[in-house]
């Protein structure tokens, strides 16, 4: 089966965020003058998708971050599944604008092709404006107001640009094939057992009880969360079951143990974190309701790379299918793990254990089991995925520039993997097992994602 197309390895030294209300506000006033940049999305003879910038992509994937951040009841898990269905919606929608392109339908599990014909005379730009405006709607039907209203203003300044410039007849075909196309993935994911997770974040679950196995944490000690996700339908793997991890350290207090040791290094590492060992470990928090979460970063750091890139949208398209699938499946794995095991954190450990009752770790410890990282796993995921698609590229990732914290540049993106993943032992959440055996267990989705044939022949 056809592989991922790399570009080039090369460096991106700098890949500053988009001023997104700003850019929004030029397309706006733009409309109807296609000059510049727009000159690109003008009218004439139909197009396929590699004729046009990624801007439109890029713009509204930018949005889905700013909706996973407002909008309640968006975990980790529930971030992820979004994204997932956002990037093969784009994908699917453009499929027909993408010459050598194949469709999911048939590779993703139980999804059929979309309904009605697909014609090769559409404006893909507007394709994807109207698909991804769709399925993010159905997909945040709770978003607050000003992230609502923020949805529609982007939808329409695109249209504003795109409507004055194009036949009327390939315009309203191009917006009806977003739509249906966004509607017949939505209609999928109903039954995937995710669905309106944001909803059900803390089911009903009396978790196991026994000497190494997880309970409610301070400092709010609450239940567990999302502990059936592990059963969800994934987009590639056969079922959560698939790349197991294997099973954490026998747990033991005997302070000669494997156990003990790991235990006492998360415990000792925090009591002398350096100045760079807390930095790291608070870019990489992504904490839900402050950030995008974990998922979202990955996506943040996908939406840089293609922008400093000046990426066309067919790149955009299956590049976002695929982080966002391979983040999905990530957390659909790793939560298996998780509530197959039951681990406990490193904070009981050693409260209880090492009778440190005292001892407090550097982030507050997250509402589900230790093992594997869920961090890891996704950050694991993507980066093999950025990999297939990118080379080994050097970067500057500017995910929180906005909240203050400072870039960090990385030399490729298992470098940046590593650094996620790494940052929760800072953080004082994670044992060492669970990181080294979570980026392995994401290696392992990613390398699912990637032999997806998206851009062969059927």
């Amino acid at each position: 089966m056809a592989k991922p197309r790399p570009v080039a390895p090369g460096r991106i030294t700098e890949t500053k965020p988009l001023d997104r209300r700003a850019f929004v506000k030029g397309l706006v006033g733009a409309a109807g003058a296609l000059t510049g940049p727009l000159a690109a999305y003008g009218s004439g003879a139909p197009r396929p998708a590699r004729a046009f910038p990624a801007d439109v992509a890029t713009t509204w994937f930018d949005q889905a971050l700013e909706l996973v951040r407002t909008t309640a009841g968006f975990s980790p898990p529930v971030a992820s599944r979004a994204f997932g269905y956002a990037g093969v919606t784009l994908f699917e929608a453009l499929v027909p604008g993408m010459p050598d392109a194949r469709s999911l339908a048939g590779q993703l599990n139980g999804l059929a092709s979309p309904p009605g014909p697909a014609y090769r005379a559409y404006h893909w730009p507007t394709v994807a404006n109207s698909a991804l405006a769709a399925i993010l709607g159905h997909l945040f039907p709770t978003a607050p107001q000003a992230s609502h209203s923020a949805a529609v203003a982007l939808e329409e300044a695109w249209a504003r640009v795109f409507r004055p410039a194009l036949p009327p007849g390939i315009y309203r075909r191009s917006v009806a094939r977003g739509q249906s196309v966004a509607d017949h993935i939505f209609a999928w994911s109903l039954d995937d057992g995710g669905h309106e997770g944001y909803l059900h974040n803390f089911p009903s679950y009396t978790p196991p009880a026994g000497p190494g196995l997880w309970q409610p944490t301070p400092p709010e000690f609450l239940p567990a969360l999302q502990p059936f996700w592990g059963a969800n339908r994934p987009f590639v793997l056969a079922s959560g079951d698939d790349c197991a991890p294997g099973a954490p350290l026998a747990y033991s207090t005997d302070p000669s143990s494997a156990c003990y040791a790991e235990a006492l290094e998360v415990r000792d590492t925090v009591d002398v974190l350096s100045p760079e060992q807390r930095v790291v470990a608070m870019f990489w928090s992504d904490d839900p309701g402050q950030t995008a979460t974990p998922p979202g970063h990955s996506v943040s750091i996908l939406t840089q790379v293609l922008r400093s890139a000046a990426a066309r949208l067919d790149l955009a398209a299956e590049a976002y299918a695929r982080v966002g699938m391979a983040v999905a499946d990530a957390f659909i794995a790793c939560w298996k793990t998780k509530y197959r095991y039951n681990l406990l954190r490193p904070l009981t450990f050693v409260r209880d254990v090492m009778t440190d009752p005292s001892w407090t770790p550097l982030l507050t410890t997250p509402p589900f089991p230790e093992y594997t990282s869920g961090h890891s796993v996704q950050s694991g995921a993507a980066a093999e995925v950025l990999t297939a698609l990118f080379g080994d590229l050097a970067f500057t990732d500017h995910t929180h520039d906005a909240r203050g914290l400072a870039p960090r540049a990385f030399d490729s993106f298992w470098e940046a993997a590593r650094e996620a993943a790494i940052s929760r032992l800072y953080g004082g959440i994670h044992f060492r097992r669970a990181i080294v055996q979570g980026l392995a267990q994401g290696r392992c989705v990613g390398q699912a994602v990637n032999a997806l044939d998206l851009r062969g022949a059927p």
